[in-house]
């Protein structure tokens, strides 16, 4: 406490002293530079690399473990198994039937029935009806992939469906050209 009460006395009777005199020039400077040399060693610089490394393998996990996800659980055709799956031959003439099923559709679908147009809503629905023999014989496949029935089931179940559109189709034809040949004749009578 001695130190302490020297310091104030000193404080108080060099009180004039204190209150007009400056400091010498380049005081604040050095004072300044002595400042800034104590917080500079105190001041840790951070990278951001960790922090994106973090990021990374935080979306790397999360996306991984969202394509597993989707694989085991999701995924509509997991239980599944194709023609192509089991050989590239058969890969080949599921190709082709794939191939003249949808041309067969588009064609359903250009064909204008102006009487009934619930009638090509029906049709559709049934041939998606079709679609689940064969939904079926993909996941017995799936189960057995060495198994020729059911690999013949598969090609039959193709060749069934293109036969039968292929007779609705020709069905969709002359509904559509009797039509036709009804609105010409209505036509030349009048």
């Amino acid at each position: 406490m001695t130190v302490m009460k020297s310091i104030e006395d000193i404080l108080k009777e060099n009180k004039d002293f204190f209150n007009e005199a400056e400091p010498s020039e380049g005081h604040f400077e050095r004072f300044n530079r002595k400042l800034e040399m104590r917080f500079a060693r105190k001041v840790v610089k951070r990278s951001i690399v960790p922090y994106l490394l973090k990021a990374a393998v935080v979306t790397l996990l999360l996306t991984l473990s969202s394509l597993w996800t989707w694989d085991h659980f999701i995924r509509a055709d997991r239980n599944r198994m194709t023609l192509g799956d089991v050989s590239p031959q058969y890969k080949e003439v599921e190709n082709y039937y794939v191939h003249q099923v949808n041309l067969m559709e588009s064609e359903i679908v250009n064909i204008d029935i102006k009487n009934n147009p619930e009638q090509k809503r029906e049709l559709f629905k049934e041939i998606k009806s079709m679609d689940s023999v064969y939904i079926q014989l993909q996941k017995e496949l799936k189960a057995n992939p060495d198994d020729e029935r059911i690999i013949n089931a598969m090609i039959e179940h193709y060749q069934t469906k293109v036969d039968v559109m292929n007779y609705i189709l020709d069905q969709l034809k002359t509904i559509r050209n009797e039509n036709q040949n009804k609105s010409g004749n209505e036509n030349t009578n009048l």
